[in-house]
């Protein structure tokens, strides 16, 4: 498939969080194939290398990585302000990180619901609060957050997860409002199911698949750089006058 190319993002700095793996990993090799400046965090050392292995190896500008744990968000300010300091202001932002842990409502403690939200919205809003100032001071910026299909399709087995999620469309809202003024596009993508190594390790089993494949207008299985595409869009000028949106990329499941 032939691969578009933006010229406004040549050189523009991102900041991408979970870029390690999954769809994350998808995103930093695409920004890095733009000619981006890209910076990303994760928890995941070793994979982490791995990425930015093979965009070294593919003559592509070698991504920053930077260690973080995203519930710590003393680090994360930390990590973005030496991203900033090292590639300079940062003018995308990429709210990817989550962890879709399966739980049974029954089992939920206020710690682990805490420790959900955390992972899957805390974080989103902080980068946010971390970033807009320089995205202002340069004129402007693009945020993608990251919301998901589950809670539209009424999935269940995740209430901590799916809760967080919808709040992630919220904020978007909210947050676009506030920031428009200062030229800061605010959207947040809703993925389906995607093929990543973890989903098919830990849920896809042939019958899944199947009621996958028939929910789905288009009958094929979603992967990664599926998403990664629509983000290079929202990040690069060709979007310059759409924010406060969702924009799914689910092979029309919803």
């Amino acid at each position: 498939m032939t691969e578009a190319i933006y010229p406004s993002l040549r050189d523009r700095v991102v900041f991408l969080t979970g870029g390690a793996s999954g769809i994350g990993a998808a995103e930093v090799a695409a920004f890095a194939a733009q000619g981006a400046r890209v910076a990303f965090v994760d928890i995941a050392d070793d994979a982490a290398a791995e990425v930015v292995a093979k965009a070294r190896a593919a003559g592509h500008p070698e991504p920053f990585f930077q260690h973080c744990d995203l519930t710590d968000i003393a680090a994360l300010r930390a990590s973005v302000a030496r991203a900033g300091e090292r590639l300079g202001p940062i003018t995308v932002l990429v709210n990817n990180a989550a962890n879709d842990q399966r739980h049974r409502w029954e089992d939920v403690t206020p710690e682990y619901w805490d420790e959900r939200l955390a992972v899957n919205l805390r974080h989103q809003f902080f980068a946010i609060q971390a970033v807009a100032p320089m995205m202002k001071a340069a004129g402007g910026g693009s945020i993608v957050n990251f919301g998901s299909v589950s809670w539209h399709v009424g999935q269940g087995g995740m209430p901590a997860y799916t809760t967080a999620k919808a709040a992630v469309e919220g904020l978007t809202r909210g947050m676009a409002r506030d920031l428009g003024p200062d030229n800061i596009r605010v959207n947040c993508v809703v993925p389906g199911w995607i093929m990543t190594e973890r989903q098919i390790r830990l849920w896809l089993t042939p019958e899944g698949e199947a009621n996958l494949i028939r929910s789905q207008c288009l009958k094929r299985k979603l992967v990664p750089e599926d998403v990664a595409r629509m983000v290079l869009w929202l990040a690069a000028d060709d979007s310059r006058m759409c924010t406060s949106q969702l924009f799914v990329v689910d092979a029309g499941r919803i």
